[in-house]
């Protein structure tokens, strides 16, 4: 693996340098996903019409519900193979990467069915207006038609960035994006597909993203690469993957329905809260996307050292990137309450409204820099091969008690405002970031990750 080694410094470099190197081209690709997920909300919002733009709006929820459980239970595959890839294990990583690959497949026949089985009943359920349900059924029916090429990409991703690679899934989504933009305005502009035209334009760029995620992987010589004949499940593997990954996807399905009632607390008052809370979504979208790109580093970054046995560097690597994310994430909060005002004038013109966002921004801005501590620590310690009780504090933390604060607002009148929706983030934050910290600093975690993993446990530990 000689040439591997060159390319990836993880376990040997500077750990503050090797950290932005490989965090940048994860952040640069953030913000392209978010570009391929806005794409089609403006040409269809632009071409089409308002009814066809709430059509494809009121689709996100279920479909981020199914798609957002894989991606959080295929999180336990890059764990895994950047633990035998620090470890130098290439018959092993070879192994996890063809369950991975078995898994992708699996995964996504699962999703398409059960999504096109349950496509109509979950708009329904939602309560979708009749005008717009057939429209939001085509746009469903169509995207899981394609999901399998989706997790494909999913699962590819992760792996390249499990051996430190997070260059090529940029190129692969930059590519992707592009290739959307295209076939939206061909099938939409020029063919008049419509919805339909959106939606397939959806699923063929995420077709070409699978396809060449899939030829990086299949024409390297390291121990990652894909034989099609070799995919299949590997029992002890995929049973380390999904003990790792079941609590994420679960994470990320509680995360999911803790937003709904965000969502259902703001529909509660009215038009301008709506439209503010869509205006902040967007704003602070870039602040989320720096703290997720630095958890995905940490990630890995702890994956490979732990598998190279270098529980030292560990520990040191956890504290840089709290140092980094943290600084990073506080300068961005104060130039967020510098620029609010003309960041809310940029969605709208409507006082009311930028009054709206300003006042959650005061909430929101200065406690930002809490969820570092949840984002970067829960990485780590999953990292290192515990995921569970991650999951435990975050979901119980975050999601548990925002559901039960706004749950209060909603019932006391005294506390039904907007700034009382808005405390719920900074108070279930700081309840979770103070756990987290005793949980890691205890440092229990990483010495059952070493008897788990057959490791000899140093002197310091």
């Amino acid at each position: 693996m000689e040439q591997t080694v060159k390319e990836n410094n993880i376990t040997t470099g500077v750990i503050w340098k090797q950290l932005l190197i490989f965090f940048f081209p994860i952040l640069i690709g953030t913000f392209f996903q978010q570009l391929y997920n806005t794409v089609d909300t403006i040409v269809v919002g632009q071409y089409v019409g308002t009814q066809a733009l709430a059509a494809v709006g009121t689709t996100g929820t279920m479909i981020n519900l199914l798609v957002g459980f894989f991606v959080g239970v295929s999180s336990g595959a890059t764990v895994i193979i950047s633990q035998f890839f620090g470890a130098g294990d290439a018959k092993n990583v070879s192994r996890a990467v063809h369950t991975s690959m078995a898994l992708a497949l699996v995964g996504g026949l699962i999703i398409m069915v059960l999504g096109l089985l349950t496509a109509r009943p979950s708009l329904v359920m939602l309560g979708v207006p009749e005008e717009i349900l057939g429209d939001a059924l085509t746009y469903m029916n169509v995207y899981y038609a394609g999901i399998i090429a989706c997790m494909i990409y999913n699962v590819g991703t992760g792996v390249l960035r499990a051996i430190g690679d997070s260059r090529m899934p940029l190129y692969v989504l930059i590519v992707c994006c592009l290739v959307n933009i295209v076939l939206d305005l061909l099938f939409v502009v020029g063919f008049h597909w419509g919805v339909f035209g959106v939606a397939i334009a959806t699923a063929l760029s995420q077709v070409v993203s699978a396809v060449l995620i899939m030829l990086r992987l299949m024409l390297t010589r390291e121990s990652y690469r894909v034989e099609l004949k070799k995919i299949r499940f590997d029992r002890s593997i995929l049973k380390n993957v999904i003990r790792i990954g079941l609590p994420a996807g679960m994470q990320s399905v509680l995360y999911s329905v803790s937003n709904l009632v965000v969502q259902a607390s703001i529909n509660s008052f009215g038009t301008d809260a709506i439209a503010s809370w869509a205006a902040i979504g967007k704003i602070d979208g870039f602040i989320w996307m720096v703290m997720s790109a630095f958890g995905i580093a940490i990630t890995t970054f702890v994956g490979q050292n732990f598998g190279a046995q270098k529980f030292a560097r560990v520990k040191k690597s956890i504290r840089v990137c709290l140092t980094m994310s943290l600084s990073t994430t506080i300068a961005l909060s104060v130039l967020l309450l510098m620029f609010m005002e003309p960041l809310l004038r940029f969605f709208t013109g409507d006082e009311t409204v930028i009054q709206i966002g300003q006042n959650f921004f005061w909430v929101l801005a200065p406690s930002y820099f809490t969820y570092v501590f949840i984002e970067i620590l829960s990485g780590a310690i999953r990292g290192a091969g515990e995921a569970f009780q991650p999951m435990l504090i975050t979901c119980f933390g975050v999601c548990g008690l925002r559901i039960l604060w706004l749950a209060l607002v909603a019932v006391v009148p005294q506390l039904h405002t907007m700034q009382m929706v808005a405390m719920n983030y900074p108070i279930t934050w700081v309840i979770a970031a103070i756990v987290f910290i005793i949980y890691y600093c205890r440092m229990n975690w990483l010495r059952r990750c070493i008897r788990r993993a057959g490791f000899s446990l140093p002197e310091a530990q």
